[in-house]
């Protein structure tokens, strides 16, 4: 079941009038992007092999020399679309993560349905479908990540959960203002990513410069902040997107006045692959 009180930005698509000014929040430099909500316009989507009545608004891709881990995609899948080849590489598993409508995700012969604030973890190689079998469109994000096995570790298996049965846990001395959901146990090797959600209460902060290996995609799903990106300090709210490469420091400080919220993306639990190879 979703929690109506729970809300998430969905408004994308649509073009402004020819009145508007054309300066905005997107910046792309060497260590970070910002893709604010308001250039998620209707010329910048994606049309997707095998997927039926769906267009998607790519947010990140491998790029090299940046980001080089993940894809992360909004999809919005009209009545009655999806697909039944969604994933095209065998090797890549996937998160999804419903923020309006709801959608039934078949795997194994068995449906999942998943409503607003619903979260599915899908391995890779296992051969997923998905349909909207409702009367209005559904829009979810798609992350995607080549998976790395390791010998003498099983490959994870499928879950099915959202963001009103996980408990958030609050990070150390911040008495709860700061804490994150964590839908796989961080203690559990099998996995080479984790797609979170922090949670920030009005004035909270991240109080230093986080500055670490693992790559970062946010999408912020509610409320505002004051984020610091390698020598700047930026402001976000929902709907925007933050692309963070490998090392780019990074702190906040949430705006109220409700809530800051964010679907955070990285990848973990594995040794930095290294040139060469064994000999």
């Amino acid at each position: 079941m979703s929690n109506p009180d729970r809300s998430y930005y969905t408004a994308l698509g649509g073009h402004p009038p020819q009145t508007q000014l054309m300066t905005d929040r997107a910046v792309f430099t060497e260590a970070y992007a910002v893709i604010p909500k308001g250039v998620m316009r209707d010329i910048v989507t994606s049309a997707l092999p095998f997927w039926d009545a769906t267009r998607a608004w790519v947010l990140a891709r491998p790029l090299s020399g940046f980001a080089e881990t993940f894809a992360q995609s909004i999809l919005e899948i009209g009545p009655g679309g999806g697909s039944d080849r969604p994933e095209p590489d065998a090797g890549v598993q996937g998160v999804l993560f419903v923020v309006g409508g709801s959608v039934t995700v078949t795997l194994g012969g068995r449906d999942h349905d998943l409503a607003t604030g619903g979260y599915a973890y899908l391995p890779a190689g296992s051969g997923w479908t998905i349909r909207n079998q409702g009367d209005r469109p559904a829009t979810l994000h798609w992350v995607r990540k080549r998976y790395e096995p390791v010998e003498g570790l099983d490959h994870p298996e499928a879950f099915f959960t959202s963001d009103d049965a996980v408990a958030p846990t609050p990070m150390p001395g911040t008495e709860g203002r700061w804490a994150t959901t964590r839908f796989v146990d961080p203690a559990d090797l099998r996995h080479d990513m984790h797609v979170n959600i922090v949670t920030f209460e009005p004035g909270a902060s991240i109080p230093f410069a986080e500055t670490h290996v693992m790559e970062h995609g946010l999408y912020v799903l509610e409320g505002k902040a004051v984020y610091r990106l390698n020598r700047d300090w930026v402001e976000v709210e929902a709907g925007d997107f933050m692309w963070l490469r490998a090392f780019c420091p990074q702190a906040c400080y949430a705006g109220g006045p409700g809530r800051f919220r964010y679907l955070l993306y990285k990848d973990v639990n594995r040794h930095p692959a290294l040139p060469g190879g064994m000999l």
